[in-house]
């Protein structure tokens, strides 16, 4: 009773093989974890509410065959953004992963003796070992919850990749992408924040220290950090294209942008991220870090610049030098991103980036020529980078409230 009845050719099998490339990384997916075949040993399956296990084996071997051609469509994101939001079949697996989360809720409530009965078993992208089974309903919700996370990930992606309109201009992301892509991301927050504040304290010391890196803590929290940061980044890019967003307004969000990336770094700096998936994870919230860096250190000196007097003109000039330089060091963290395994590639520069690309060298070479007067007898290496102001995020996820038990699960 509920085994999972795959093929040796099935789509779970193939993507065991790591994907050489992933293609075009806007935003950053570490693979899909993609549930194992269910399998019942004759005594626990007799032991168990018929109608519970018809459930249970239906549900998880319908979401085990989407989530393994899902797996497999993350690495082609230029094939789904052809799609209608790029979100068709991630949509559709989103909602078997909602129906089912009823079922595994009701083992795992208080007091049920199914919490600790069915061993669940996930296929990971980050940890060492190839996959992770533990005897844990809250472990099936876990994985579950970090599911939906990467699909809206995903879906995000796609989203804002540059697309070629039909008149044959060159290749942009529309505002209307870019406005979904910001309602995604806090989606995906909110599904992460569910399972640290919800879902994690429910399992025993014992059995947290059995999760795979993939669903630790610290990588739950550095995900949930980084869809914040690019929903800010969104954000951001449309503040610049706004004639009535101020200088401080476009400050405040980089401020707020650098803040969740570095929440991001100091979550994952202790965890050990392998080779992989793992290392490019690293690698893409050091970039992204760098970038945000650049944004709020760009602005912060234009700001300072608008002083009158000759210690805000030094401190506009280092600001933004050290916006250059944190731009020059993403550029180079940026490309042993995409040369680490899986290989993939930056898509056309667009939003806050294509902006600052352009504007901050040619801006502090300006202010440097322009304020050489008062640099003449200092030396550049004894200036001290102005502090950033500290703002408080005000973009928070999107409130994700665990569905009720399912009856058939929690009566029989």
């Amino acid at each position: 009773m509920g085994c999972f009845s795959s093929k040796p050719d099935d789509a779970s099998v193939l993507i065991r093989r790591r994907p050489a490339s992933i293609g075009e990384v806007a935003v950053f997916v570490p693979g899909l974890r993609v549930p194992e075949p269910l399998e019942l040993p004759p005594p626990l399956a007799d032991s168990l509410p018929r109608r519970l296990t018809e459930r249970l084996a239906a549900s998880r071997d319908r979401i085990a065959n989407m989530a393994a051609r899902e797996a497999l469509a993350v690495t082609k994101p230029r094939r789904r953004a052809a799609t209608q939001h790029g979100a068709s079949t991630s949509a559709d697996l989103v909602q078997a992963l909602e129906e089912y989360l009823p079922v595994i809720l009701g083992m795992a409530k208080d007091g049920s003796e199914l919490e600790d009965k069915i061993q669940f078993a996930w296929m990971n992208q980050e940890d060492d070992a190839e996959e992770t089974a533990l005897p844990s309903a809250w472990y099936e919700v876990l994985s579950v919850l970090h599911m939906m996370a990467m699909l809206r990930l995903s879906q995000a992606n796609s989203l804002l990749l540059p697309k070629t309109s039909l008149e044959g201009y060159h290749a942009k992301v529309s505002e209307e992408n870019k406005r979904a892509s910001v309602e995604i991301f806090l989606k995906a927050a909110g599904h992460l924040e569910c399972a640290m504040q919800h879902v994690l304290p429910r399992m025993s010391p014992e059995k947290r220290k059995g999760l795979p890196v993939d669903l630790s803590e610290g990588v739950l929290k550095a995900t949930c950090m980084q869809a914040l940061g690019q929903a800010i980044d969104v954000q951001l890019g449309l503040a610049i294209d706004s004639p009535k967003a101020t200088l401080a307004v476009k400050r405040r969000l980089a401020c707020e942008m650098v803040k969740c990336w570095q929440q991001a770094h100091e979550s994952i700096a202790d965890i050990p991220l392998l080779d992989g998936w793992g290392e490019k994870h690293r690698l893409f919230v050091k970039w992204k870090h760098l970038e945000a860096k650049a944004a709020a250190y760009y602005y912060h000196g234009l700001i300072l610049d608008e002083g009158n007097t000759e210690k805000s003109h030094r401190a506009a000039v280092a600001a933004l030098q050290s916006a250059e330089e944190s731009l020059r060091e993403s550029r180079a963290v940026c490309e042993a991103f995409h040369t680490a395994s899986p290989f993939s590639r930056s898509p056309t520069l667009w939003g806050s980036m294509k902006y600052l690309h352009d504007k901050i060298h040619k801006d502090s070479n300006c202010k440097v020529r322009i304020n050489k007067d008062l640099y003449s007898n200092v030396d550049r290496t004894h200036e001290t980078v102005p502090a950033l102001p500290d703002f408080a995020v005000a973009l928070q996820p999107e409130e994700y409230r665990l569905p009720r038990t399912d009856a058939a699960s929690a009566n029989d």
